[in-house]
């Protein structure tokens, strides 16, 4: 049996092998111009980016950037090697970034923009379905927002 991923932040010599990874889901999850886009985010958008590695390699990522008053928790760039999809992989790095944001003593929800081919994922995992966007991404992914349903009240002791 494999050893458990290590979650850790990423650090900026993780871009090449990030990329090779996107890579190899284009175009089943993700449109050749978002490579692009995920270069920008690297370059310029991210906040709190994490990787999942076993012995060295990457086998998933993920993010979470924030609304200006920090109360949302946008979980952004999320993708698993094909090879580890559906091993618990991509679950373990959610989870840590859920139990993260939970901890955040301003946090008020967390939201997700995913498409038809990992909302169910989402799903699975406590989040609610609340918009569809027809070819949003490129044509034939469409964006479905996701919110975590479980509610944040920080005033309740």
């Amino acid at each position: 049996m494999n050893e458990a991923p290590l979650i850790r932040p990423y650090h900026p010599h993780d871009k090449v092998a990030l990329l090779d990874l996107l890579t190899l889901l284009v175009p089943t999850y993700f449109a050749e111009e978002e490579i692009a886009d995920f270069k920008d985010y690297l370059d310029q958008k991210i906040e709190l980016y994490f990787v999942a590695e076993r012995q060295g390699k990457i086998l998933a990522a993920g993010g979470i950037n924030f609304e200006s008053d920090k109360g949302l928790g946008k979980l952004s760039w999320d993708f698993v090697h094909p090879d580890e999809q559906g091993k618990g992989v991509g679950k373990k790095l959610l989870t840590y970034r859920i139990d993260l944001l939970k901890g955040m003593s301003d946090m008020r929800s967390i939201s997700v923009r995913t498409s038809q081919l990992a909302y169910l994922f989402y799903q699975k995992h406590g989040f609610e379905l609340v918009e569809i966007q027809k070819d949003y991404w490129a044509p034939g992914l469409d964006l479905y927002a996701m919110v975590y349903r479980e509610v944040f009240d920080k005033t309740a002791k």
